[in-house]
């Protein structure tokens, strides 16, 4: 018997499934949810349809973008990208642009954040292992304390100064204030600064779209996609996984792809040591809710999301669903968002009723001064657990015992963003699962090193496209 199980059935769990299908193999998904994509899952409500955290099909991989485009061809659609941060009634570039907070901080703030950044770059020497330390030595403490604290505190609920910097080195770009004044006293001067990305790939019918046309695939290939299917147990012997208990039932298995998170999988596997288990359990995650909102009336902004750095509100990020596809969007004259709220499973704000939370949103969209509450037509709610895994100050120990653990275990590879307790963007966590695929012909790939790359998500690509164009802002487009 010949049979990989894979276990998740998200962008990672999904991505392996299909490639070993597709090269004729037998192959099984089990997936705890009734519905497959995970985090990047497309909500639908009363025909209004939500992505939950936002994701832009963007990527350096040739490989990864040959998928997308195999799985969804034509239903791929090229969109504008647009994020800004929004503080104090205006909205900046984020990724932080210098040219930009020259022209948008005024005379006397410039000046303090310009000091504070000098100042920075003169000393750039001395511990760098928290966010804090890192984002401080290159940015300065006053651009931290305005455009980084907040909102990133908000995001992982612990103080900036307990975050591990591999965050921060992952997702953060620098910035150069002597360029950016330089280009603003002479604006034909050429810039050497890396430019961001413009546009990105896009479901039609948001990013599930991509997973369930791939879980259909599988199963037209003669794999098997189970949903409402928890896994209860891997069971190991001689240091190989024989099989899965799921639903019951067992599983055999010559091979076992696990997208399940880490933290879970020491406890559900049959002989692992305590030390493990304990180390597992230590790995913490970030939950978030989405808030998502009718409105009556034309779009609050044309940014697929801001950020929300004001400490006087709770709510981190908005998104604006039509700016992602108009599709997301059932009727002309009406527009809706995603209010995100991070938090802990079982907290405060994740345990409020759907209706306080729903009033929640609407008063802080008003008080952040970009929507009137009266504008809002109807609400829903959407709980999303564990959904970033958090690097705190022994992460990273935890991650290396755990590793340790896994490595004698010959037929067990982890994939994804939980599965490697790390911050992958999606075609990263593809990539996982394509390296795991070939491992089982013999490659020697090393997943933890997939994504070890910074900040590559923003740089500019000149790529000829094959998808479709849809331009943003046309009332007609919905």
């Amino acid at each position: 018997m010949t049979r990989t199980i894979v276990l998740g059935a998200g962008p990672a769990g999904l991505t392996a499934a299909y490639l070993l299908a597709r090269d004729g193999r037998d192959v099984t998904v089990l997936e705890r949810d009734a519905v497959v994509g995970g985090l990047s899952r497309t909500e639908v409500r009363d025909g209004w349809r939500f992505d939950l955290g936002g994701h832009r099909f963007y990527t350096k991989s040739p490989e990864v973008e040959a998928l997308w485009h195999e799985i969804l061809g034509a239903d791929l659609l090229l969109r504008p990208r647009l994020s800004r941060i929004f503080y104090d009634g205006k909205f900046i570039d984020y990724p932080l642009s210098a040219q930009e907070l020259v022209r948008k901080l005024g005379p006397v703030e410039l000046a303090r954040c310009g000091l504070s950044y000098l100042a920075a770059r003169l000393r750039l020497r001395g511990p760098q292992d928290t966010f804090e330390q890192w984002v401080t030595r290159r940015f300065g403490r006053r651009l931290f304390d305005t455009f980084f604290r907040s909102y990133t505190e908000k995001v992982w609920g612990v103080p900036c100064s307990e975050l591990r910097a591999d965050w921060a080195a992952q997702r953060i770009r620098e910035l150069s204030f002597v360029t950016a004044v330089r280009a603003a006293l002479r604006p034909t001067a050429e810039s050497d600064a890396t430019s961001l990305i413009r546009q990105f790939l896009y479901p039609r019918l948001g990013p599930g779209m991509m997973w369930e046309r791939m879980a259909q695939r599988i199963e037209e290939l003669g794999g098997e996609v189970r949903t409402g299917v928890g896994v209860e147990e891997l069971v190991v012997e001689d240091g190989h996984v024989t099989g899965v208990i799921a639903g019951g039932t067992f599983h055999p298995a010559s091979a076992v792809i696990s997208s399940l998170p880490l933290t879970v999988v020491p406890g559900i596997t049959s002989g692992a040591p305590a030390p493990v288990i304990a180390a597992a359990q230590a790995l913490r995650h970030r939950s978030f809710l989405t808030v998502a909102l009718a409105l009556d009336g034309e779009d609050l902004f044309p940014d697929n999301w801001v950020y929300i750095h004001d400490p006087s509100v709770r709510v981190a990020r908005i998104q604006n669903y039509h700016s992602w596809s108009p599709e997301m969007v059932p009727e002309l004259g009406a527009t809706s968002i995603g209010l995100e709220y991070f938090c802990f499973a079982g907290d405060e704000l994740w345990s409020m009723a759907d209706e306080d939370l729903i009033a929640l949103g609407t008063a802080e969209l008003e008080r952040v001064g970009l929507a009137e509450a009266s504008r809002v037509r109807q609400g829903w709610v959407v709980r999303v657990p564990m959904a970033y895994p958090i690097y705190d100050e022994r992460y990273a120990e935890h991650v290396a015992h755990i590793r340790g653990w896994l490595e004698g275990l010959g037929n067990l590879q982890q994939v994804g963003r939980s599965g490697l307790h790390r911050y992958n963007n999606s075609d990263h966590s593809m990539l996982t699962a394509m390296c795991a695929v070939a491992n089982l012909d013999g490659a020697q790939h090393d997943l933890w090193e997939v994504n070890a790359d910074s900040w590559y998500g923003e740089e500019q690509t000149a790529a000829e496209s094959p998808y479709l164009v849809v331009p943003a802002g046309e009332a007609g487009e919905r």
